[in-house]
């Protein structure tokens, strides 16, 4: 079993000096942050594909026991329908050649206009999938968590296939009005979805969207810990993934997170550089 912690991102303006060391070069953000956090989603490929090279830096940048969580291509998942895709998910894969030791999960995330008329589709698609690989499937369509047929069915699909229905919990990021551009920002892009805690394969994942100051988003936490522990004894690994509403205190958010697990955190470069200098920490 393991425990796989990490951001939405590698790097973010407000984190040079804090996770990121100060001054760092953006070259050298993967690599400061990979110093603490173990895994990362890996965003960018959902929107546009890497080169080869850039992909070989990365790798060069993490550690062995690093775990990357790439999201496959838009046009994919949201532009084929799923449809004469195979080509593509080849090529993608393929891309990601250098990686595939430290690739710790493919993300497939539908539409929410993707429903259970697609399941057929979908459930073609994933059996098509190279068998080497990890994959996490987020669906966003309401029928999916109605807990009627279309819910069971996909839950049966997923649990023979071993794939693991990634968990979304927004509830934090809601809970409030939105009064800044932060929360306006995030609450007009993220998904508004029951969670439903179930683990249809052996690498649960679960992405939590907290609220810009991570203290606000305790209460939301605990409640987590039975079901993240029960994971763990079990035997799988478990992905969590830390948002906040703009995430530049996303860090801090899965500082908690790993405190509340019993889970020492690396020293953060950002904090070593301060400390050095005789800047107070907090």
């Amino acid at each position: 079993m393991s425990l796989y912690l990490g951001l939405p991102q590698w790097s973010h303006p407000a984190w040079p000096g804090q996770l990121l060391g100060q001054g760092a070069k953006p070259a050298e953000h993967l690599a400061h942050y990979a110093s603490v956090f173990n895994t990362v989603e890996g965003n960018t490929t959902f929107y546009a594909l890497p080169t080869q090279e850039t992909v070989r830096r990365w790798r060069a940048a993490v550690p062995d026991g690093f775990r990357f969580a790439f999201k496959f291509p838009q046009t994919i998942s949201h532009q084929s329908d799923l449809v004469s895709a195979d080509r593509q998910v080849t090529d993608f894969i393929a891309l990601l050649e250098p990686l595939h030791d430290t690739l710790g999960l493919l993300k497939l995330q539908l539409p929410a206009r993707f429903g259970p008329d697609g399941l057929p589709r979908l459930q073609a698609f994933l059996q098509r999938l190279p068998k080497d690989f990890c994959y996490g499937l987020e669906v966003r369509h309401p029928d999916f968590f109605a807990k009627g047929e279309a819910e069971r069915a996909l839950n049966r699909m997923l649990m023979a296939l071993g794939v693991n229905r990634i968990m979304l919990d927004s509830r934090p990021l809601f809970s409030v009005p939105a009064t800044s551009a932060a929360l306006i920002d995030a609450q007009g892009k993220k998904p508004r979805l029951p969670v439903h805690l179930l683990a249809t394969g052996d690498a649960p994942v679960v992405r939590l969207i907290g609220l810009p100051h991570p203290e606000d988003n305790h209460p939301f936490l605990p409640p987590w810990l039975p079901r993240w522990q029960q994971w763990l004894t079990e035997g799988k690994d478990l992905y969590l993934f830390i948002h906040t509403a703009d995430n530049a205190l996303a860090p801090e958010l899965a500082r908690q997170v790993s405190r509340l697990l019993g889970q020492a955190m690396a020293p953060w470069p950002g904090e070593k550089d301060r400390a050095r200098q005789g800047v107070l920490m907090f």
